[in-house]
C-alpha cells in the first residue's frame, strides 16, 4: 500500500499531528477519538523505518517521542500536584491527549488550555465532541504562536485566565521546525505572558547539536526532515548555550535535561531515541 505523507503547512508542523496522535494511542496514553485512519496509516507507514534504525542499533521515531512526552507529563504531574500550577497552555497542541488526560485526571484542580492554529483547534474540537471527551476544565482555541498581539496572540488568551493561579506553558514537538530567530521570539512572548502570573513555567523539548552526531544520527534527521516535509533546526550547539538564551529571553531559571529511555511497541527500550532530545524546564522567577 503506498501511502502519500500529507504536505506540510501551518497546521502541521510537528512530526504529523496524524503520526504522533497514534503513537500516543497504540502505547496506552490516548483515547481511540484522538487516532486517526491518516495517523494509522502513517505509523505502518514508519514500521519498516524504525525496524531497520533499531537493527542498525539506532534510534526510532516512538523511542524519542515517547521519552519527550513522559518526561513532558511527568514535570506537569509534579507542578500540579504541588499546588504551584493550576492553569496549563499548550501551544501547538495538535493531537496530543494531555489535556484530555490531565483535565479528567485533575479535575476542577487545574483549567486546561489546548492552544492551535484556527484549523487545527477547529478539528480537534470536533474530536473532542463526536468522543464525548469535553469537560468544564478543559478547552481548545485558536493561537498564533507568532503574534505578538491581536485576538490570536499568546498575550490575548493569558487575559482569560485566572490571574491568582499558577500557568504552565508547554510546546512539544514544535521548537525544531523554527528558525532560532522565531524560537527566541516565542520564548520571549512566554517568558512575559507567565511574569504577570503567581507562578510561571515552561516545559518542552529540544534538539541540540551536542546530542545528533554521527552518521547514524544525521540520516536519521534528514529522514525526520522527510517525514514532516520541513528542515529540523538545531539552534544550539550544548545544554549550557540553550540555557543561556532561555535567560536572556526573560525565564530567571533554566535547565536542560536528558528524558528516561521508554520501550517502544517492540518491547525495547529506546535508548538512542531518548538520546536525541532534552527537556526544558524553566520558570519566571
Amino acid at each position: 500500500m503506498k501511502i502519500s505523507l500529507p504536505t506540510r503547512g501551518s497546521d502541521a508542523i510537528s512530526p504529523t499531528a496524524h503520526y504522533t496522535g497514534y503513537v500516543w494511542y497504540r502505547h496506552g496514553l490516548s483515547h481511540p477519538g484522538l487516532a486517526t485512519p491518516q495517523g494509522r496509516a502513517l505509523y505502518h507507514w514508519a514500521r519498516p523505518f524504525n525496524f531497520g534504525s533499531r537493527s542498525l542499533g539506532g534510534p526510532t521515531l516512538e523511542g524519542f517521542l515517547l521519552a519527550r512526552h513522559r518526561a513532558i507529563d511527568a514535570l506537569l504531574d509534579q507542578a500540579i500536584a504541588s499546588g504551584a500550577v493550576g492553569q496549563v497552555i499548550e501551544v501547538a497542541a495538535g493531537l496530543s491527549p494531555r489535556g484530555w488526560d490531565f483535565a479528567r485526571r485533575y479535575g476542577s484542580r487545574i483549567h486546561y488550555v489546548e492552544a492551535d492554529l484556527p484549523q487545527m483547534a477547529l478539528r480537534k474540537r470536533a474530536r473532542l465532541a463526536a468522543a464525548g471527551l469535553e469537560t468544564p476544565q478543559h478547552r481548545v482555541v485558536a493561537l498564533d504562536a507568532l503574534a505578538d498581539d491581536g485576538a490570536l496572540s499568546l498575550a490575548t488568551l493569558a487575559q482569560s485566565l485566572d490571574p491568582g493561579k499558577g500557568v504552565a506553558i508547554i510546546t512539544e514537538g514544535l521548537l525544531n521546525y523554527f528558525d532560532t530567530d522565531t524560537v527566541l521570539g516565542m520564548w520571549r512572548r512566554f517568558a512575559a505572558v507567565l511574569k504577570s502570573f503567581p507562578t510561571g513555567v515552561y516545559f518542552s523539548d529540544l534538539h541540540l547539536a551536542s546530542d545528533n552526531r554521527g552518521a547514524q544520527t544525521r540520516v536519521f534527521s534528514k529522514l525526520l526532515g522527510s517525514f514532516v516535509r520541513g528542515r529540523v533546526h538545531l539552534h544550539f550547539g550544548s545544554v549550557a548555550e540553550a540555557e543561556a538564551a532561555l535567560h536572556q529571553s526573560g525565564f530567571g531559571k533554566a535547565r536542560l535535561f536528558a528524558p528516561e529511555p521508554q520501550p517502544t511497541t517492540a518491547g525495547v527500550i529506546d535508548r538512542k531515541g531518548a538520546a536525541l532530545v532534552r527537556i526544558v524546564e524553566a520558570a519566571c522567577v
